[in-house]
């Protein structure tokens, strides 16, 4: 266990192993692979979104917008992760993560500053919090994602 996590080594392995799919589907701008991870009812907060995300579904609108607008994930990295099992079936994850990404002004992704050139790359760094659920099929899957900028 990393920084005092509080989960038994065969579920901490496991919850790795979906984070790890996640950050690389979503450094790989692997868009059916990374909504894969999440199940139906996720919900989201990003920083400067306007709005909370109460649904996958409503996500993967956003993403769609972004990408219309010329938004592509280049590669994504984390350090410093945590993970704690909390209750039954159930896991948090804590981490720090670095994006490179492609952005565009108007209508970009909320993470995103706005008045970028098209085309133009910028790098995040975040801490995120992740809310894992054991589904009924033994995978562990996203139900809650929380960005902040870091300081």
């Amino acid at each position: 266990m990393s920084g005092g996590g509080l989960i038994g080594g065969d579920a901490e392995a496991e919850v790795r192993a979906a984070a790890a799919n996640l950050v690389a589907a979503f450094g790989a701008h692997d868009t059916d692979r990374y909504f894969a991870a999440f199940a139906e009812d996720a919900t989201f907060l990003f920083p400067a979104e306007p709005r909370f995300l109460a649904t996958r579904a409503e996500y993967e609108e956003r993403w769609r917008a972004w990408e219309a607008d010329g938004f592509r994930v280049l590669d994504c990295r984390t350090s410093d992760t945590d993970v704690r099992l909390v209750g039954e079936g159930m896991a948090l994850l804590t981490h720090r993560v670095r994006t490179r990404l492609r952005v565009k002004g108007a209508g970009e992704p909320a993470e995103q500053g706005a008045g970028k050139a098209a085309g133009e790359e910028e790098e995040l760094r975040e801490r995120e919090t992740v809310v894992f659920r054991r589904a009924p099929d033994g995978r562990w899957l996203v139900i809650h994602e929380h960005l902040s900028p870091e300081p």
